[in-house]
């Protein structure tokens, strides 16, 4: 565990903001992937909610610089496929005490979900330092990870849910976030007509943002 917390901090302190990416068409990953890391968001998480996201995994790792790692991680076979698939992270929307128990068979690092401070603590028992907070805006913002903050000293958030730009520079204002995650950077008519240069801009526009 304390070789994948560092991986994880190293994978997690690259850009201050994680696309989180779900993707119908697997013929606009790569391009869509490559328009990211252009801009400068090397971290691209892809979420296991479609048909083809094992698919546009495979390919976006293509792309030199992306380091790309899958979402919405629920379960062990979850787990093998996105290692299969050349994911290098994992995230899941919760922390069950099976889901951290059989990440520990992966050689790959997993950023667990909470959104409570219990559940905050009982990741922390199995060992993880760094967890999701999701969804960070429908639990109350940036307001509820700076009460965090005194009594879960050892917990770095990566709060994802509802966050934009200007949401963004508030979670990354706070000492115990290392990035945020967001869809805001991908939108969908930028998508549908693969305007790719707009995403870029929109990407460069994220990469700029800072954390403390």
């Amino acid at each position: 565990m304390p070789q994948d917390v560092l991986k994880l901090r190293q994978v997690l302190s690259i850009s201050p903001v994680i696309p989180v990416i779900v993707i119908d068409d697997v013929s606009i990953a790569r391009p869509l992937a490559e328009a990211l890391v252009e801009g400068g968001l090397m971290v691209l998480e892809v979420t296991l909610r479609t048909e083809g996201a094992l698919r546009a995994i495979a390919e976006m790792a293509k792309v030199p610089g992306a380091i790309v790692g899958s979402g919405t991680v629920r379960n062990a076979l979850q787990m093998g496929h996105s290692v299969d698939a050349g994911a290098q992270f994992m995230v899941s929307p919760g922390a069950s005490p099976r889901l951290l128990d059989a990440a520990e068979a992966h050689s790959i690092p997993l950023l667990p979900g909470i959104a409570t401070p219990t559940e905050a603590m009982t990741a922390a028992e199995h060992g993880y330092q760094m967890l999701k907070f999701f969804p960070a805006e429908a639990l109350g913002g940036a307001k509820v990870l700076k009460a965090y903050a005194s009594p879960l000293p050892d917990i770095t958030f990566c709060p994802t849910g509802g966050i934009d730009v200007v949401k963004a520079r508030d979670y990354l204002a706070l000492p115990n976030v290392i990035c945020v995650g967001g869809s805001w950077i991908m939108p969908a008519d930028a998508l549908a007509n693969r305007d790719w240069k707009r995403v870029t801009a929109l990407a460069r526009e994220a990469a700029q943002l800072k954390s403390v």
